[in-house]
């Protein structure tokens, strides 16, 4: 097959462990940067440029969007979505996730436990933080990654004059619960094709509470518990994301989902894991590619 990584990093861990999980089952790979797609609708058709060439002998896309280009590549997969060509993760999964209160709702919709979460309101914020009984609470704009745009206040005192801060520039966030027993940890759990291939549990480097491997944090092998597993399928499903990174905290209420990534970052949970996820990504395109 004729398999395209949409990346705008060829040189990327991830967009290069892809590439060779393809060119290894014997396919015809390549990398195309969203950037120089070039799309049009011709005589009522989808077509797609990439550099002033047609494409138009893919046979399948994986998307590799970052959250800094989401609205142009997001764009970008549906317009192959359009052209009928089979995609690893759907335009619209992409853009649930990336919203996190979007994808806090789906979430919600599907009965999936998750951190106590408030969508701020800019009328009622002091209300708002008192429901959360003066406990330390995680300010979250609604657009992140690696730990981005992360805050965790302490009081709300702290909490209101960060959101008083956020409101004046313009910026949606949401208000979550910081889970204490967690310890700056959290399981991520990678889902392909319905069934978890590779999980590895990740800890904040000291003096921070962000989990993230590219702020510094540590990470280690783990075997997720049955509640765990289920979730992390369960996750996926409901924002129907074929491929993606489930992140869950280990709560004294049991696992709750924390956040959906429709682009995880390979390096870490491959080299940690031991599994190979590209060649589980490649494999699904071959078990579900309809000519």
């Amino acid at each position: 097959m004729n398999i395209a990584i949409l990346s705008r990093g060829e040189a990327l861990y991830s967009t290069q462990s892809l590439l060779k999980a393809g060119e290894a089952r014997n396919h015809t790979m390549e990398v195309l940067d969203p950037s120089y797609c070039n799309l049009a609708v011709e005589n009522g058709k989808a077509v797609l440029y990439f550099q002033n060439e047609l494409v138009d002998d893919l046979h399948a896309v994986i998307p590799r969007i970052g959250a800094s280009n989401t609205y142009f590549g997001t764009n970008v997969v549906r317009h192959f979505e359009a052209m009928g060509v089979f995609s690893v993760v759907s335009s619209e999964g992409i853009i649930n996730s990336r919203d996190k209160w979007t994808c806090f709702q789906i979430l919600a919709k599907h009965q999936i436990p998750v951190p106590r979460t408030v969508y701020a309101s800019f009328f009622e914020f002091e209300e708002q933080l008192k429901t959360f009984n003066g406990k330390p609470i995680i300010i979250k704009l609604l657009e992140g990654t690696h730990g981005e745009g992360v805050i965790l206040t302490e009081s709300p005192q702290n909490a209101l004059a960060t959101i008083e801060t956020l409101n004046a520039a313009g910026v949606k966030f949401i208000l979550q619960e910081y889970i204490e027993e967690a310890n700056g940890a959290d399981v991520r759990a990678i889902v392909v094709d319905g069934v978890v291939v590779a999980a590895m549990k990740r800890k904040c480097k000291v003096g921070d509470f962000r989990s993230n491997l590219h702020r510094g944090g540590s990470s280690e092998m783990i075997s997720l518990s049955s509640a765990e597993e289920k979730i992390a399928i369960k996750a996926a499903k409901a924002l129907n994301l074929v491929f993606c990174g489930v992140d869950i905290l280990q709560s004294k209420n049991g696992p709750l989902v924390l956040e959906i990534n429709s682009t995880p970052g390979l390096e870490g949970i491959e080299n940690t894991s031991g599994k190979n996820v590209s060649k589980s990504v490649i494999g699904y395109i071959e078990r579900n590619f309809k000519k």
